[in-house]
Order: structure tokens, then sequence, then C-alpha cells
């Protein structure tokens, strides 16, 4: 989209951790996991913040309705230990994706 800008597109060097070898097969397992338990990649980041005890207040960002009402959903989506082992499970395989 030629009008999408904002860090990705604004500021040189911002985004190169997303092209890292690896960064795709684990967005990929996330965003699988996420739909696997009804969740966008969305609600699954943020409920995984939520989860986090010190954690005293996370920053959404919302551009439409629609994605705020996506993130505010998050809030009350199931965090479980099944759900906790395979975030890890997946953090622990593609640690800062890189070869």
């Amino acid at each position: 989209n030629p009008q999408a800008r904002g860090r990705v597109t604004e500021f040189d060097g911002f985004a190169q951790r997303y092209s890292k070898p690896g960064v795709p097969e684990a967005v990929a397992a996330y965003a699988a996991l996420a739909e696997a338990h009804g969740l966008s990649p969305a609600q699954l980041a943020l409920k995984f913040v939520y989860s986090r005890w010190f954690v005293a207040s996370t920053i959404i960002g919302a551009t439409s309705l629609a994605q705020l009402e996506e993130n505010l959903n998050a809030w009350d989506a199931p965090w479980s230990e099944a759900l906790e082992q395979a975030v890890a499970d997946i953090r622990l395989r593609w640690f800062n994706p890189a070869p």
C-alpha cells in the first residue's frame, strides 16, 4: 500500500529484525497457534502480555474501530497452561529468529 507509512517505512533500518532468517516461520507458528485457540495474532500477543504478572499496563495500537474491538476483546480471552507452554515452545524454537 503506497499510503501505508509508519516506523518500518519511515526509519531506515528499523525493520532489520523482521528480515532475519526464521522470522517468517516464527510468525507463522504464532499465527497458527492463535488461530487454533480462536484468537487473532494481535489478541494472542496482548493476552500473553496480560498474563505477565510484572506488566502494569499495555499500550494498544488501533487505527480503526474494528482493531480497537479486537484488542479490547483480548482481555476476556482465555489463557491456559497449555497455551503458555505452546508459546514457550515456539519462543525456544525461534528465539530471536536468526540462522
